[in-house]
C-alpha cells in the first residue's frame, strides 16, 4: 500500500528486454535506499513494482507485459515519481493507494491559475464512474482530489508544492498519464453489485 505522496523523483535510465516485459534499472534520485531489501515494494509513477536489484542509489525491477499493456511510461528512459510502500505506523497523508494502475488517462489541460495549476484529464470509460467530486485519484501515483468531474472528464488542482515535488511539471495536453481510482469506491461498487444479485 501507499499514500499518493510522491517522497523522490527518479529516473529510469536503462530499459532492458526481457522474454515477458521488461527490466528497469532506476536512479532514486534523492529516495533514501538505506532501509530497502530485495523483494520490498516501490511505486513508479503509481506502479507497485519489486525491487529485484539494488547497488548504491540504483535499484532494478522487473516489469511484466501485462503491467506494460495496461501503464505507460514504464518502457523509456524518463523522469519518474518515486513512492515507498507504507509502514502500518506511518501517517496517511494522502489516500490509500494500492500501485495497482486502472487505467491511462489523457491531459486535455494543464495551466496556471494563478500560483497553482488547473489539470484535466479525460477518463476511460470504464472507469468514470469510480470518480467522484471532492474523491480522490491517483495521477502518476499522486493523491489528488477531483474538484469537478463529468462523464469523461476530472479536473483537479495542483498547488505549487506538489509541482516541485514531482514529474507534473512537464506535463502537456495530450501526454498520458497512468490513474488508479480510489480503492473504496471499488469495493463499495462489488458490495453493491453482489447484493443485486
Amino acid at each position: 500500500m501507499f499514500t499518493g505522496i510522491i517522497s523522490a523523483v527518479g529516473r529510469i535510465e536503462r530499459v532492458v528486454p526481457r522474454a515477458q516485459g521488461v527490466r528497469l534499472s532506476i536512479h532514486a534520485g534523492v529516495l533514501g535506499l538505506a532501509d530497502v531489501a530485495i523483494g520490498d515494494s516501490i511505486a513508479v509513477n503509481g506502479c507497485c513494482l519489486t525491487v529485484v536489484a539494488l547497488s548504491g542509489d540504483r535499484f532494478e525491477v522487473d516489469v511484466s507485459q501485462e503491467t506494460l499493456a495496461c501503464t505507460v511510461g514504464l518502457d523509456v528512459p524518463q523522469e519518474v515519481n518515486l513512492e515507498k510502500s507504507l509502514r502500518l505506523a506511518d501517517r496517511l497523508s494522502g489516500h490509500l493507494v494500492s500501485g495497482h494502475v486502472d487505467g491511462v488517462g489523457e491531459v486535455v489541460a494543464f495551466e496556471p491559475v494563478g500560483e497553482s495549476h488547473r489539470l484535466v484529464v479525460r477518463v476511460p470509460q470504464a472507469l468514470a464512474r469510480y470518480v467522484a467530486r471532492k474523491g480522490s485519484i491517483a495521477v502518476q501515483g499522486v493523491s489528488l482530489t477531483v474538484n469537478r468531474v463529468d462523464d469523461s472528464e476530472f479536473e483537479t488542482n495542483l498547488i505549487p508544492h506538489t509541482l516541485a515535488m514531482t514529474t507534473f511539471k512537464r506535463l502537456r495536453p495530450g501526454a498520458r498519464v497512468n490513474l488508479e481510482v480510489d480503492l473504496v469506491a471499488r469495493y463499495v461498487e462489488r458490495m453493491m453489485t453482489a447484493a443485486e444479485e
